[in-house]
């Protein structure tokens, strides 16, 4: 597979200096933890970090004006999350901070009404819109490839952005989304039936609630509550904001295409769902595994928040698809677009070089991340509260006559 670079309006979104100077940056600290730090070969292969690193929070302003918040942490292979409805980046701090740890940059976008994001304008409630927000924010911050990662709506966002332009992405994957056929049938639930979609809310809502651990992790409590209150509290002050994303999901159209348009273009596909998750019901994910050709992951006893209440699991999760077929999937993706001959060549890698491979030269991000917190020798002492079980597609031989699309 050769190189691929570049997005649609590549040329539009490099960022210059003028716009770079002008980004306003907040910094948001995340508590220190026990975490591991395991990155290219530029690093041993043994050092432990006491502390997380830290996320950088930023809000930045576009070529066309649009306001975005963001927040960036360490270097790697670039992981783009894109948060759930009614939620925001920074929730996901505990999480991210652990990905670094795994090897990747991580960057976190506020989707449109959302955190420091504004709202698009009148005429945009529509999910494409969303995800075109999405493309044009991954522009001018210099990324030309990635992984896409979303929870929930932020799902179905790198789910259509992948396929409408898949030369984006290195792999996506789905935590708890909204895409698939039981999805579309439930949407259009909603529209016949309005009070079921506040069912979904209050459903939510409970969710939410016990997302945070008083009794059986109060440390944890402590740490997240520290990140929800100011959420809550900016819902509180412009409830408003919520109405365009809730519109735009009932409006949404049928999201197995996309799923479709994924496994023709051969993009590694890993669907993780909480297998007690009420909202976004497990049949969801069945459904985009199979269509997408994709990786089933199913979080044993979680609900649709899973993610939030123990931050350990994700990046367990990932660490642990590595030696599975997603995983070699996507190793050989990032060995060739760094011109290697194989995966086995990818311990020869630096941070260096896959910044030239997925960052455009001079890109804005390399400006809002922040410096590297330095390791240190200590062992990790923490596990993920949740188990898994994984389950890989059943891939057919591909007859000699015919050939698979790839990106």
């Amino acid at each position: 597979m050769s190189n691929v670079s570049g997005g649609r309006g590549r040329d539009r979104g490099r960022p210059d200096t003028e716009r770079a100077a002008g980004a306003r940056i907040t910094q948001v600290e995340t508590s220190p933890d026990t975490a591991p730090i395991i990155g290219p070969a530029d690093r041993p292969e043994q050092v432990r970090s006491r502390c997380l690193p830290r996320l950088a929070r930023h809000t930045v302003t576009l070529s066309d004006g649009h306001q975005v918040g963001v927040a960036v942490c360490g270097r790697g292979v670039p992981l783009v999350l894109v948060h759930g409805f009614s939620a925001e980046g920074m929730l996901y701090a505990q999480t991210l901070s652990r990905l670094v740890g795994i090897g990747f940059r991580v960057v976190a976008i506020d989707t449109a009404g959302h955190g420091g994001t504004l709202g698009l304008p009148t005429g945009g409630a529509s999910m494409e819109e969303y995800a075109l927000l999405l493309g044009r924010v991954l522009d001018e911050l210099g990324i030309r490839r990635a992984i896409l990662a979303g929870h929930s709506m932020g799902g179905r966002l790198v789910t259509e952005l992948a396929a409408r332009e898949p030369e984006r992405a290195i792999a996506v994957i789905l935590l708890d989304a909204i895409v698939g056929d039981t999805w579309d049938r439930m949407v259009n639930l909603f529209r016949v039936a309005p009070p079921l979609l506040a069912g979904i809310g209050a459903v939510l809502v409970l969710d939410s609630i016990r997302t945070v651990p008083l009794l059986r992790d109060p440390a944890q409590a402590r740490k997240l509550g520290r990140l929800v209150v100011p959420v809550m509290a900016g819902h509180l002050r412009r409830p408003w904001r919520m109405a365009g994303p809730a519109v735009s999901i009932m409006r949404s159209r049928r999201s197995g295409w996309m799923l479709d348009r994924l496994a023709a273009r051969a993009i590694p596909l890993v669907v993780i769902h909480g297998e007690r998750d009420v909202a976004v019901p497990m049949a969801t994910a069945r459904d985009a595994a199979r269509r997408g050709d994709g990786t089933l992951v199913t979080v044993e006893k979680a609900g649709h928040s899973w993610l939030l209440r123990d931050p350990r699991t994700l990046p367990a999760i990932l660490d642990a698809l590595v030696v599975s077929d997603v995983g070699e999937a996507i190793m050989d993706r990032v060995a060739s677009d760094l011109g290697l001959s194989g995966r086995g060549y990818l311990g020869q890698a630096t941070f260096d070089d896959l910044d030239a491979a997925y960052l455009d030269p001079g890109a804005l991000i390399l400006t809002l991340s922040p410096p590297p917190t330095p390791p240190d020798t200590l062992p990790r002492t923490s596990r993920p509260r949740y188990r898994w079980s994984v389950r890989e597609p059943v891939r057919e031989p591909i007859p000699d006559n015919v050939t698979r699309l790839r990106a």
